[in-house]
């Protein structure tokens, strides 16, 4: 599915497509516009838990277009939702210009969204260039996937395709963006880390000053 709400807990009948979600009202409302993503993270629930037909974020029929997206929007009033987020089971900025068209013309009939981006934080290697001015004007809470407390661990856990630099280029990313967007956070996931290793992760964030969010395990 494209556009969905969650309730509950992640998975299976936890993601409903917005078309199911009754009065949106109050709720997030999710974003998915590709599959594609440069990690293979070990706890990512794409690797981890089969989905039930129907609530499948997979995009078997390939990435919607931008008008797609936007017809899907059409019988919604978002005025009336909290956040726009885009994220789902690809990497959002693998669609960078896309993503932003969407953005500019919910935007233009909606003023105040607010709109948050969950990332892997690898946008810039990616595309080959700093692409956090674009987020500028178009997301208020730019989210960063951290996981772990160094290069090694971080690479073992995410797989990235773009080897060791990975690491260094999300705390870089998360630098630049604070220069463009207001909030700028750093997650780790719970169980899958001690706590010790939060605690480094939590220290790290603090030297980049941006703010660490320990995020749920979904078993």
């Amino acid at each position: 599915m494209v556009i969905y709400t969650v309730t509950g807990k992640v998975g299976q009948a936890g993601y409903l497509d917005i078309a199911n979600s009754g009065d949106i009202a109050g709720k997030n409302i999710y974003v998915n516009m590709t599959n594609r993503c440069p990690c293979s993270c070990v706890f990512c629930l794409r690797q981890t838990k089969k989905m039930m037909e129907g609530n499948s974020l997979w995009l078997k029929e390939g990435e919607p277009s931008v008008d797609k997206v936007m017809d899907l929007f059409a019988p919604y009033d978002l005025s009336v939702i909290n956040d726009l987020v885009f994220c789902g089971f690809g990497e959002p900025l693998e669609r960078l210009h896309d993503v932003c068209e969407v953005i500019d013309r919910l935007k233009a009939k909606y003023p105040n969204l607010k709109v948050r981006l969950n990332t892997n934080g690898l946008a810039n290697l990616i595309h080959g260039r700093d692409v956090t001015p674009e987020l500028e004007g178009r997301f208020d809470t730019v989210s960063i996937s951290l996981n772990a407390p160094d290069a090694e661990e971080f690479l073992a856990l995410t797989r990235s395709k773009f080897g060791i630099q990975s690491f260094d280029a999300i705390k870089e990313f998360a630098v630049l963006a604070k220069a463009h967007v207001k909030n700028v956070v750093m997650t780790v996931v719970e169980k899958v880390m001690p706590e010790e290793k939060i605690e480094a992760c939590r220290k790290i964030c603090e030297e980049l000053g941006v703010t660490l969010r320990v995020r749920p395990f979904e078993e």
